[in-house]
This record gives structure tokens, C-alpha cells and sequence, in this order.
């Protein structure tokens, strides 16, 4: 494992930190690459990008919107928000995705919702269990009405792993809010999520004024969404091959 020194934004302390990024003051998780979340779980040289070339139009002309795509590809290094493909876990394959804050705060636009499809039928056509990350501040409203009909598609997407009997299992990391939470990502077989995530709809300033009372301490962060029924369990980065491993074996589509 590799060490590097970083700040970590919730404590403000300099830290050491291993391939897992955990923060040893505060346990606060830093954001993955791709890659490096692929690293925690996926046999070495096994993964298979799907659909790499796609990237967002601009379906209501938005003025700067090419622009800010061309830039976040930049700053990110990705074509878009969510990276799909094939990988085996342990020798046995899957479907996964993965979605990175890093590119327009993880926002799902046309480009994101046709990959988190793909994903799932990918899934349904050969039986693999469909594993997604996700990590989101909601609908790209960039793309207007389109990036709310991904909320539909994703959903009627993972209906139709539901119906052939396929597994799909989520990982909701900090932060997973908005239209992702309100579509795909609460509809997985099993839900885990990475400790102390932010997972809701709404942020709490919101619904503290909508509802004009003071929200728990907490809210909204996977300890107290797994405590309320909406998270299956929490896992830690050190154990994630491990769960996936034993999700896999205990849920092969049965013919």
C-alpha cells in the first residue's frame, strides 16, 4: 500500500493516509478515482469499461454548458459523472458502476442515466449481479427535463433486473442526494453505504425550514438512515471484496 500526506476537510489535520483514504482522527472518507475504488474490490486486470466514449450533448442549448462539460472533463479526467463495466470479484463476474463526485458533483444528466441503464441491462441479459456507487448532489439540471427522465429509466431499468431475478446491489457514498436517491439507488436488492455518508433528498436546511423544526443529530448520515430501515448495512472499505464476495455467492440468479 501506498502513503500520502493529505488535509482531511472535516478534522483540518494532516494526515497519513493508505490506499483506503479513511481519515485515522475523524474516520472521514475521502472521495475515490474510479480506479482506486475498482482497486478495493475487483480482481486485478479484470475490468472492462463499457460504453468509454460516451459524452453529454447540450438538448436545451444552455449557453456555457459545452464549456463546463469540456472543463469538468479536465479537472476530472472522466467523460462524464458515472463509469460502467465488466469486472469478477473473487473469479465470479459482475456488472458495476461507478459514479464520481468529482465531475459536476456526481450530477445525473442524459450521459450518466443511459450508462446506469446499460449497466443494469448488461445485468439482466447475462445473469452477472449488478453492483453500482453511488455518489451524487442529484439531477443535472443543465439538461432540464432530460436529466429528470433519467430518474424513470434507471428505475425501469432496475425493475427489469427485479423481474429476471438479477441482484443489484448498491453503495451509497458521501454524498448521495436528490433525484439519484429518489430513483435507482434506494431500489437494490441489498443497500449498503459507506460510513458517515450524507444520503437524502433534500439537504437538512431545507427540510428544517420546510417543516419548521430542528432535525436529529445525524440526519441523514448512513449510521442513522441504516438505524431507520432505508440502508441494509455499512461497510467499510476494508471489508468491501469481502461483502461483495458473500453477497454474490448467497444471490446467484437461480434458472
Amino acid at each position: 500500500m501506498t502513503e500520502k500526506t493529505i488535509r482531511c476537510p472535516q478534522c483540518q489535520k494532516d494526515v497519513h493516509v493508505d490506499d483506503h483514504k479513511i481519515c485515522p482522527y475523524c474516520n472521514f472518507h475521502f472521495p475515490l478515482t474510479v480506479d482506486e475504488r475498482l482497486a478495493l474490490f475487483a480482481d486485478e486486470g479484470s475490468f472492462e469499461e463499457m460504453s468509454s466514449t460516451m459524452q453529454s450533448k447540450n438538448p436545451i442549448d444552455l449557453a456555457g454548458y459545452e464549456e463546463k462539460i469540456l472543463e469538468n472533463q479536465k479537472k476530472s479526467s472522466l467523460r462524464d459523472a458515472a463509469t460502467i463495466g465488466r469486472c469478477t470479484i473473487d473469479g465470479e463476474p459482475v456488472v458495476v458502476g461507478i459514479m464520481s463526485f468529482s465531475f459536476m458533483g456526481g450530477s445525473m444528466g442524459s450521459v450518466v442515466g443511459e450508462k446506469i441503464t446499460q449497466a443494469m441491462i448488461e445485468g439482466a441479459l447475462t445473469g452477472n449481479p449488478v453492483i453500482l456507487f453511488t455518489a451524487s448532489g442529484g439531477a443535472r439540471m443543465q439538461e432540464g427535463i432530460f436529466s429528470l427522465m433519467q430518474m424513470a429509466k434507471t428505475a425501469s431499468a432496475a425493475a427489469l433486473l427485479e423481474e429476471t431475478r438479477t441482484p443489484l446491489f448498491l453503495v451509497l457514498t458521501n454524498p448521495t442526494t436528490g433525484g439519484v436517491t429518489a430513483s435507482f439507488a434506494m431500489l437494490g436488492d441489498v443497500i449498503l453505504a459507506e460510513p458517515g455518508a450524507i444520503i437524502g433528498f433534500a439537504g437538512p436546511r431545507v427540510i428544517e425550514g420546510t417543516i419548521g423544526e430542528k432535525l436529529p443529530e445525524g440526519f441523514q448520515r448512513s449510521e442513522f438512515q441504516m438505524q431507520k430501515g432505508f440502508v441494509d448495512s455499512i461497510v467499510t472499505r476494508e471489508s468491501m471484496k469481502q461483502t461483495f464476495s458473500f453477497l454474490i455467492k448467497t444471490h446467484k440468479r437461480r434458472s
